[in-house]
């Protein structure tokens, strides 16, 4: 029997992904939705959170998609009304906040799950597997893109908690944490700010791995034409790369088929809903939010550079 879900913040990535995800889903039916603007055509429309968990005790599980930095009143809202969390990327808009979010699932005995979408894409569970045993020289993530394509008229991405390029950046960093055997730390960066932004436009960023390979990601936000979401890997026994955010995997210059990595379900959000499906089963909770640690140690040690006024 399908669980009920209520899907929290109708925006693009709601529209585009979670909606037809969970319409696919055997798991789940959307049984509700909360939005000031948006909603979903056949399913019970509220415009205010609180609300709607009165009303609706039904629902078991709540999908949070709203912007980083209100995410955590309303996770921390529907914890303390007993309900299961999913957490669209970034699980928040700092880590301490991310912790106090685990600590209180905890307490009320429901599951909570950070998702990173990336992580889901098809080429990416096959280059962890490739890499477990491998010795790494190099890794380099360039992820480039079109802030004006992907992102119109989101103003908060440009305020203080929305991340600026670091919202689609903290999505190659999370595979980049996902696929490498061990862990890494970030030692250097430079951000550019926008003269009227308060987050970053573009970043370079140097990593400290353990056995001294050289581990970098250049992220932009000012790229036209051709689109570059790219992980290029080189081991002492042969070069790996993702590309088009982790879709297509080519390991010594051959593309490999997504089933090497044991995928049993097409697509990112398909994939997460299932897993978040198994988490509620097991009254389980995943909450890793090491691709945030990399983002707050950029902020933490990054050199600030001031660039030319970013406008729609």
């Amino acid at each position: 029997m399908a669980m009920k879900l209520a899907l929290v913040g109708i925006g693009k990535i709601a529209v585009d992904q979670h909606v037809p995800a969970l319409k696919a889903s055997s798991d789940w039916e959307l049984a509700a939705t909360v939005s000031r603007h948006g909603a979903v055509e056949g399913v019970e429309a509220f415009d205010d959170f609180h609300k709607m968990l009165a009303a609706r005790p039904d629902i078991e599980t709540v999908s949070l998609c709203l912007p980083p930095v209100p995410r955590f009143e309303y996770a921390k809202a529907a914890i303390e009304a007993g309900r299961h969390v999913m957490l669209e990327k970034p699980p928040g808009a700092t880590v301490s906040e991310c912790h106090a979010l685990e600590a209180l699932a905890r307490k009320a005995g429901v599951s909570i799950y950070a998702t990173w979408h990336s992580c889901e894409a098809e080429g990416v569970a096959a280059a962890k597997s490739w890499l477990k045993d491998k010795a790494l020289k190099s890794l380099k993530v360039t992820w480039k893109e079109d802030v004006r394509r992907w992102h119109p008229g989101q103003a908060w991405i440009w305020q203080a908690g929305g991340l600026g390029v670091f919202d689609p950046g903290i999505n190659a960093l999370s595979i980049v944490t996902e696929i490498l055997p061990v862990p890494i730390h970030l030692k250097a960066a430079e951000l550019s700010f926008p003269s009227n932004c308060e987050t970053p436009i573009a970043a370079d960023l140097q990593f400290f791995h353990p056995q001294g390979a050289d581990v970098s990601a250049v992220f932009d936000f000012r790229q036209e034409g051709e689109q570059t979401w790219s992980i290029d890997v080189e081991t002492e026994e042969g070069k790996l790369s993702l590309t088009d955010g982790g879709a297509n995997l080519f390991i010594n210059g051959e593309r490999q088929a997504a089933l090497e990595g044991g995928l049993t379900l097409s697509g990112e959000y398909p994939r997460l809903y299932a897993k978040m499906a198994a988490l509620v089963k097991a009254g389980a909770i995943h909450m890793d939010i090491s691709p945030m640690a990399h983002v707050a140690d950029a902020f933490l040690l990054g050199k600030r550079v001031t660039v030319e006024p970013f406008y729609e």
